[in-house]
């Protein structure tokens, strides 16, 4: 057995082994140590191996999917080892091999790898959220994406430069990343594979095998790169599922330029999809998610991770939420047969990739049953608008699928089919005879326990029946010896302590009568379920579409409903260089504050061509950095097809979203606070351009005062001449308020707050021209900072300020500055350029040695 185990073990390489040992899966070795620490079960040994104890732990196998859960959280890979064949089967082969069929080995084979982005199981996946796997490929500097979601079977490819790979996949979210072997430009958790499979070739072929077709010209104009990652990714599947391929829909080409640009520590700090602490809950997509399904959640995040740049798309999706907005009685109906929807997309991936149960039939019974009463429905509504007339004919189509699902499954089907009694009665004749003869059986075999009892006059006698001995009889000890008696018709099998066991001819022919007719029944079900698997399988696109269908209509009632919720309002989209947002309002904060029973204060904001920077000041804790972040998300929300908080907006299309709030240093990159804060706002005055919409906050803090004035100084003037982008700069250089005389689309603003009796009010509200001061005594105080430290830290103050009033302040001379563009000061001639061109003008061939000498003691003298 440990040989058997040592190949697989070799074969499964990294990956836990999942090695099965009857019920239950046995790991060993390191692997034990390693999953008995994750999952917190004992961890024991058994015989000894290279003279060292083997160590050893086990897992249950009717429960193993949830043990399997939390290695992969872990960050754990899974090689699931299953017996391939019976112990019949490996008797028979021993004999065949000249060997003792006593001894012989069930053979043993990895019939799949369970990783982080190749799950379908549904007790695996959050229901809420997408599980992409992502292939990277490098063409010649261009790196090719292929992404897919292995549960529905969506799949896409792009490509991108190598500077741009970050922010790509930072809006994948990717769960799992795989590359060539030994490539060092992805991700530091990527998975590796073999290098042969990431080739442009390669790739157009599987497509072409996986989807039956000739030529991909049909799905789109894909390029090498593209093609080399979707090879890579075919490939990896192929290796995982151990040939046997997920559910894979036509792939679908996504052109970068179509959608909003995102970088990494944009995401972050807008806190999209997860809040800073990893969590869902505090994030964006938490406060707007009122969707019925979990397909219509996973899909509100991918809206919300790529808003559009195509003006139409936008406004499409933007009717069909007014079209639900506007009929309240009909979004509550809608709402209610979408809540009980099952997942349908989930349950065909799960029985494309072979891990389909009868419950999964059901499911896209029962899905495609209501998807078909919706259309019903919604065919006959008024006033349709483009989008749902385009998504309403692709519920319907299933008739004959749905009804052969009908008649063929149970109500409930289970989600095991290896016992039976999913199959409707009156589906298959046959079948229902079999399952008559087994039932016969079993009532004749009640009938033999109470003529045995009334015969034996045993009235304790019972007829049981384990995996072990079939059907026995059973009574109690006392009782024994009366049936032990040669001419009794009962064979003893077993003694128990308290009962002994024995059998009948008779018992022997009903048992037989069972287990025939059991097993045929058995095997007729599993056959039905095969076909029907089949039959789904056939119109998996068809199916694919109607998921995808539903989840829209999902999300549009969903948005209107969170819409209506917080009286938010239609956003009007514009081609022109704008940014009007009339009471605009945070939504995450606004909701934790109507928790609490507080009321958010709305603040507008109007960009423009004249007034297209705004340099805000005041306290901190007065509202700064939730004004720049509201005012980014309600962008984001629009160009996502979402309505947004707000009285009124008017949003020019943005291209480039780049937010610098909130920074932390990254000391596994060996990178400061200060340090990270250089870098992203390095990629915003390389990244952006004048249709871009960039939110600084605080640039310049984490050095110096002079350093960090300079730098915003610097950063204010590169937004605001070179750029000529859209921004909100937050700061407490009061000392910037001077740019509002060189720069005439640069204006003043500051949130208001006031003293009163010592203490600081804060009252969120933005106002405009500069701050009168930063109040940091008052905040300090409101913190706790003890009061002899505030008392100390005021009387420092009034000396400094007596001194900057004496000088100037930091900001003297400033004014004097020319602009950003014609600051780059002219050469000047040094000593070197002289002494070079001295030597350039010299024929040395034309020196003689005392010549030379003199020149060298000339420039030296030069240089002193």
């Amino acid at each position: 057995m440990m040989e058997q185990y040592l190949a697989l073990k070799s074969e499964a390489g990294e990956s836990l082994l999942f090695y099965r040992m009857g019920d239950f899966f046995e790991l060993f070795f390191d692997d034990a140590k390693v999953a008995a620490n994750i999952l917190d079960i004992a961890l024991t040994s058994r015989g000894e191996h290279d003279g060292e104890p083997v160590a050893m732990c086990g897992v249950p196998v009717h429960s193993a999917e949830g043990y399997l859960a939390r290695l992969i959280k872990a960050g754990q890979r899974v090689a699931i080892a299953e017996q391939v064949e019976t112990p019949d089967e490996a008797k028979a082969r021993a004999k065949r091999e000249g060997k003792p069929a006593s001894k012989a080995l069930v053979g043993r084979d990895i019939v799949r790898f369970v990783t982080a982005g190749t799950l379908t199981e549904e007790a695996l996946l959050n229901p809420r959220a997408a599980n992409l796997l992502v292939a990277l490929a490098d063409v010649r500097g261009t790196i090719g994406l292929a992404a897919c979601d292995i549960s529905t079977g969506t799949m896409t490819l792009e490509e991108c430069s190598p500077a741009m790979l970050g922010a790509e996949l930072a809006r994948l979210g990717a769960t799992e990343v795989v590359v060539p072997e030994g490539w060092e430009h992805g991700p530091e958790e990527a998975s590796f594979h073999a290098r042969s499979a990431f080739s442009s070739d390669g790739g157009s072929d599987a497509l072409q095998k996986v989807h039956g077709v000739s030529t991909l010209d049909g799905f789109g104009d894909f390029s090498r790169a593209m093609l080399a990652a979707a090879g890579g990714l075919i490939g990896y599947l192929d290796h995982v599922g151990r040939g046997t391929l997920p559910l894979l829909l036509p792939p679908v080409l996504r052109d970068n330029s179509a959608g909003m640009v995102m970088d990494e520590a944009t995401r972050g700090s807008l806190e999209i999809l997860e809040s800073q602490n990893g969590a869902r809950t505090g994030s964006l997509v938490a406060a707007l998610d009122r969707c019925s399904t979990g397909a219509g959640s996973r899909l509100l995040a991918q809206d919300l991770s790529a808003p559009l740049l195509d003006h139409a798309a936008i406004e499409d999706r933007l009717s069909l939420v007014q079209f639900w907005r506007e009929r309240p009685i009909e979004r509550a109906n809608l709402r209610d047969v979408l809540r009980a929807l099952p997942d349908i997309g989930r349950a065909l991936g799960r029985l494309v990739a072979g891990r389909g149960s009868p419950r999964d039939l059901g499911q896209i019974r029962d899905g495609l049953g209501e998807a078909w009463r919706l259309y019903y429905w919604l065919s006959r509504e008024d006033d349709r608008p483009a989008l749902l007339e385009a998504l309403v004919p692709q519920l319907a189509g299933h008739g004959a699928l749905t009804d052969l699902l009908s008649r063929a499954l149970v109500p409930s089907p289970p989600t095991e089919r290896s016992n039976g009694g999913f199959i409707a009665e009156g589906y298959d004749a046959s079948l229902d005879e079999l399952r008559e003869v087994s039932g016969n059986a079993r009532r004749a075999i009640a009938a033999m326990e109470a003529r045995y009892r009334e015969e034996t006059g045993i009235a304790s006698l019972k007829i049981k029946h384990n995996g072990v001995l079939g059907y026995f009889i059973e009574v109690p000890s006392r009782h024994g010896d009366a049936l032990m008696a040669p001419d009794s018709g009962f064979t003893h099998r077993q003694t128990m302590k308290g009962a002994v066991r024995f059998n009948s001819l008779s018992l022997h022919e009903e048992a037989s009568r069972i287990s025939e007719a059991g097993g045929r029944a058995l095997a007729a079900e599993e056959a039905h379920f095969e076909d029907l698997v089949g039959a789904v399988v056939e119109a998996r696109e068809a199916i694919a579409a109607t998921a995808a269908a539903l989840a829209r209509i999902d999300v549009s009632a969903a948005n209107a409903e969170r819409a209506s919720e917080g009286d938010w309002c239609r956003p009007e989209i514009s081609e022109e260089y704008a940014l009007d947002i009339e009471a605009g309002r945070h939504p995450v904060v606004e909701a934790a504050l109507a928790k609490v029973g507080d009321r958010f204060v709305a603040n507008d904001c109007n960009l423009g061509c004249d007034d297209r920077l705004w340099l805000i000041g005041g306290p901190n804790m007065g509202g700064k950095s939730t004004f720049l972040r509201q005012n980014a998300l309600i962008v984001l929300m629009a160009q996502a097809g979402c309505f947004v908080p707000a009285a009124s907006a008017r949003i020019g299309l943005v291209d480039r979203l780049f937010s610098r709030v909130g920074a932390s240093d990254n000391l596994a990159r060996g990178r400061s606070t200060f340090m990270v804060e250089m870098v992203e706002t390095a990629a915003i005055l390389s990244q952006a351009t004048q249709r871009s919409f960039v939110i600084l906050d605080e640039v310049g803090r984490g050095t110096s005062t002079y350093d960090g004035l300079a730098l915003a100084w610097a950063v204010v003037e590169g937004v605001h001449s070179r750029i000529e982008c859209r921004c909100l700069f937050a700061t407490h250089y009061h000392e910037l308020s001077r740019l509002a005389e060189s720069c005439e689309s640069l204006s003043l603003h500051h949130v208001r707050a006031r003293e009163w009796k010592g203490d600081l009010v804060l009252l969120h509200e933005l106002a405009e021209g500069p701050a009168d001061r930063s109040y940091g005594l008052a905040v300090a105080k409101l913190a706790g900072v003890p009061k002899d430290v505030v008392a100390r830290a005021k009387a420092v103050l009034e000396k400094l300020e007596r001194s900057r009033e004496e000088t100037g302040g930091l900001a003297a001379g400033l004014g004097e500055l020319p602009l950003f563009a014609a600051a780059v000061p002219e050469p000047q001639a040094t000593v070197e350029d002289a002494l070079a061109a001295k030597l350039r003008d010299t024929d040395l061939d034309a020196l003689s040695p005392r010549d030379a000498l003199d020149l060298l003691y000339d420039l030296k003298r030069s240089l002193d």
